[in-house]
């Protein structure tokens, strides 16, 4: 019989996927949490593979971020400093050129973590707040290095 954890990804088939919840953060810094239930290839490197098998339950190991991705159940989770708020999104496609970071959420850790859960309307009001110092204080730094006759960039960039 062959073994499917020893076949490239896109060879075999989508049961073999965890029903585990991933974290997947985007460019433009959005974190998302959600089920994978699909994804696809494109372009020349394919360095998808599903080859670790534990206590008959199949993972993925992904080794490239070149992958449109399919998210269930997705939810956006927004932090400010140690509060956090989700977001529901329900399925979620996500344009492999966007992700950054792909991970697994250890649900045991999850559930003792020292970040407290508020309302979402609570943190989109910190968040914005928080946006708002940030760009005061950049603001005000490209003035001292514009007076001190630095260049200051004022192209937008995804931070990645």
């Amino acid at each position: 019989m062959l073994d499917l954890c020893n076949l490239p990804l896109f060879n075999h088939p989508i049961p073999c996927l965890p029903l585990e919840k991933l974290l997947v953060i985007l460019r433009d810094g959005r974190k998302l949490i959600g089920i994978l239930r699909s994804f696809d290839q494109f372009g020349k490197n394919k360095h998808f593979y599903a080859d670790i098998c534990y206590n008959d339950i199949k993972y993925l190991r992904l080794y490239s971020t070149i992958a449109n991705l399919v998210l269930q159940d997705t939810i956006e989770r927004i932090h400010v400093g140690n509060c956090y708020g989700d977001i529901p999104r329900g399925i979620f496609l996500i344009r492999g050129e966007n992700v950054v970071l792909l991970g697994e959420i250890d649900l045991e850790r999850e559930e003792y973590s020292a970040l407290q859960q508020v309302p979402v309307e609570e943190i989109l009001v910190a968040q914005r707040e928080e946006q708002e110092m940030k760009q005061k204080r950049e603001k005000m730094k490209n003035k001292v290095l514009n007076d001190r006759g630095f260049s200051v960039d004022y192209m937008e960039n995804d931070l990645y």
